[in-house]
């Protein structure tokens, strides 16, 4: 089992790197949050933040315009707009923000959030390369503020049954996960007109390298290297994630990853995968494409005397040597999606200054395995963690 770093340690040892907010909360006060990157999810993330309530829109950082403008509407005109996010971490009145940027800008915006002391709720993959991840724990740890990783399923009450369940034996000796994850970009992707006049795709691109704008690019750029890394960090890092959680475990030894472009030969990344990874006592598989949906995503669990089905709808248990009629033995049903609590619980910890449920290290261990099969990928299909020279 991998030793996470304890709080503590970081505080009294290292020194503090950030002022952490002055603001002390009361249970009625009014979160103040800054927005960064207001494209799709976004727009996701902040209808989770009016279910949890208790927050306002301060101000709004977007490279295209009509974005920040629509996030401006939202605020009944109290947010002011930027193109620079650093001009919204200059607003000393903002205790929080949100970061929904592409992933190559991730730990760059988060880190300077932090710097700037303000708190952080970061969507997932939190870590663009494997590199990143040190950096990332190290800034969070070296300073007093909060940062949640956007991986929902751990407020999630489902998945946190589940998890309870796994951990308490109920499956017997699990050797096997199985994870999956179908979409279809062809049928519910379809790229929108972009106005433009109205985007700074230089800012867009940050560090990567200076290219020409495509609308594959800017709407699908998890699929090319300089900005994601495809499924293995879109999708599969929320399911590594709840594997990491239930088996407490998180670093694998091995990767094997078999991937193509079948469908999408324009991208970088393969649109078709089967994976698999190694850990401590069991294995994990992933397999998905991007041009059928029919099942959608989920998890099992498998054990030798039972086994779990896992997906954001619910899951049902499953025992051995039970007669068919009566499997499942045990079921739940979703209520409510995950990253309204998941919101919630980064807002409450914003006030108590306790960990979130998604603290640094878990966002940066299950990015760190779909990075690790993105290299046995690269590498002819397997590889070794640590990398063998």
């Amino acid at each position: 089992m991998s030793l996470k770093p304890d709080r503590r340690s970081f505080l009294v040892g290292g020194g503090l790197t950030a002022l952490a907010s002055a603001r002390a909360f009361g249970a009625s006060d009014t979160l103040r949050v800054g927005i960064i990157g207001a494209g799709g999810r976004m727009n996701q993330l902040m209808a989770s933040a009016d279910v949890a309530g208790g927050y306002e829109i301060v101000a709004v950082s977007d490279v295209y315009g009509p974005h920040a403008e629509a996030v401006k509407a939202r605020s009944k005109g109290v947010a002011t707009t930027h193109v620079d996010y650093r001009e919204v971490l200059d607003n000393k009145g903002i205790d929080a923000v949100i970061i929904a940027a592409p992933d190559h800008w991730h730990v760059k915006i988060a880190t300077d959030a932090i710097a700037a002391g303000k708190d952080v709720y970061l969507e997932k993959p939190v870590t663009h390369t494997l590199e990143e991840g040190a950096p990332l724990i190290h800034a969070v740890r070296s300073s007093k503020q909060i940062l949640q990783c956007g991986m929902q399923q751990r407020s999630w009450s489902h998945f946190r049954n589940a998890v309870d369940l796994i951990q308490g034996g109920s499956l017997g000796h699990i050797t096997q996960v199985r994870t999956y994850w179908w979409q279809n970009y062809g049928r519910s992707w379809v790229p929108k007109p972009l106005d433009m006049s109205q985007l700074n795709w230089k800012r867009w691109l940050g560090s990567a390298p200076q290219q020409e704008f495509t609308l594959e690019k800017y709407f699908r750029w998890r699929w090319f290297w300089n900005f994601g890394g495809g499924a293995m960090t879109d999708l599969f890092t929320h399911w590594i994630d709840v594997v990491h959680w239930a088996m407490k475990e998180d670093v694998p030894s091995t990767a094997l990853m078999l991937g193509d472009k079948y469908v999408y030969e324009g991208w970088d990344c393969p649109d078709t995968i089967q994976a698999a990874f190694r850990y401590p006592g069991f294995d994990v598989v992933y397999e998905g494409m991007m041009s059928s949906s029919i099942d959608d995503g989920g998890l099992e669990f498998r054990g030798t005397t039972g086994t779990l089905k896992l997906s954001r709808s619910g899951f049902s248990l499953y025992r051995e040597a039970v007669k068919s009629d009566v499997n499942p033995v045990l079921s739940e049903k979703s209520f409510e999606d995950g990253t309204n609590a998941h919101m919630a619980n980064f807002f409450e910890c914003i006030k108590t200054r306790k960990d979130p449920h998604a603290p640094v290290e878990t966002g940066v261990a299950a990015a760190r395995a779909g990075h690790i099969g993105n290299m046995a990928y690269k590498n002819g299909g397997k590889t070794t963690w640590p990398a063998k020279s």
